[in-house]
């Protein structure tokens, strides 16, 4: 078995991902190597910035914090360091400063300080989904997902109408 140093690991995750152009299918083996290539920037936010709350899953992160000026001044830094560090750019379309009470859109949940929605495309795309292909594994995913967010009347509204579909 052949082992590599870190920056060697780096470099050769690097390289893969340099041929990327449009960001990452969920799932995939390349989007696995992500939370190796990753670790650089959360060591980075974590130990040099001390930035306390921040979450990341793959290539999505969200910055948390009750002064929007301190928000203001982290994006420049984090740009900067994206793109020297790891050679990935930011999507200028994908920033948004905003208030906790008007919800954070992370990972197909729109999240409030007291409960969690499901994003109106992620919904559209499970029914759509739910009325192609009614198993019972791809409801029971789905009802997974569901039990995570505030959803028990989209719930009962899939229980009533796909659910009771025959199996398969």
């Amino acid at each position: 078995m052949k082992t590599y140093s870190g920056s060697q690991t780096r470099s050769s995750i690097a390289s893969i991902l340099s041929d990327q152009e449009l960001g990452f299918r969920s799932g995939t083996l390349l989007h696995s190597y992500l939370y190796i290539y990753m670790n650089e920037f959360d060591q980075f936010v974590k130990h040099r910035l001390r930035f306390k709350h921040y979450i990341r899953y793959a290539d999505d992160f969200v910055f948390l914090s009750q002064d929007r000026r301190e928000l203001l001044d982290l994006l420049p830094v984090v740009t900067r360091f994206l793109e020297r560090h790891l050679h990935l750019l930011i999507h200028p379309g994908k920033i948004e400063l905003r208030t906790f009470a008007s919800g954070v859109d992370f990972l197909g949940w729109v999240h409030f300080p007291d409960h969690r929605v499901l994003r109106l495309t992620t919904r559209r795309r499970m029914l759509a989904r739910l009325s192609q292909t009614p198993s019972r594994p791809v409801r029971q995913s789905y009802r997974g997902l569901l039990s995570h967010g505030n959803s028990h009347k989209l719930i009962s509204e899939i229980e009533n109408h796909v659910w009771k579909l025959p199996l398969d």
